[in-house]
């Protein structure tokens, strides 16, 4: 099973709202949010199966202490690794998986460099309604190297 459960109150740059709620929100409906969240998580690490991907982008501890048997990622990778040009740390979750290995490595540019900052566009989104859709973009490259890894690992146990 591969999954991305919501991220939206599971992640790190989403903690605010949990002390904060945004403008028509109740800190009520954030921590009920992330408790659903949690919840489906949990049940994807904590199902019978027996190789899980799960991906996800880097937890805050609320989140890692309602998940049900949590283990931190077995590893984070970055779009750059697989020939993307954004900044984007990505935690794997993974259950008789291997590792990703990098496949189109490229060079980060130079922080304060217009390269820099084009490779940061996600967490410079400016706030609108793409904003969301564009932070939780997946990445093509990451999920050819998915595929290429765990799809021969599939194809060998079978």
């Amino acid at each position: 099973m591969v999954a991305h459960p919501p991220c939206t109150r599971l992640c790190n740059s989403g903690v605010r709202w949990l002390k904060k709620p945004p403008a028509g929100r109740t800190l009520a409906e954030m921590w009920e949010e992330l408790e659903q969240g949690a919840n489906l998580f949990s049940d994807f690490w904590n199902a019978p199966i027996e190789r899980i991907a799960i991906e996800n982008p880097i937890m805050h501890k609320y989140a890692k202490a309602l998940i049900r048997n949590y283990n931190p990622p077995a590893q984070i990778v970055q779009p750059w690794w697989f020939g993307e040009p954004v900044f984007k740390a990505t935690g794997l979750y993974l259950k008789n998986l291997d590792p990703l290995q990098p496949t189109k490595r490229l060079t980060p540019p130079h922080k304060g460099t217009d390269e820099h900052k084009a490779w940061s566009k996600i967490h410079r989104a400016s706030p609108g309604p793409s904003r969301a859709k564009e932070r939780s973009r997946f990445f093509t490259g990451i999920a050819e190297a998915m595929a290429d890894v765990w799809g021969g690992e599939v194809s060998h146990h079978a």
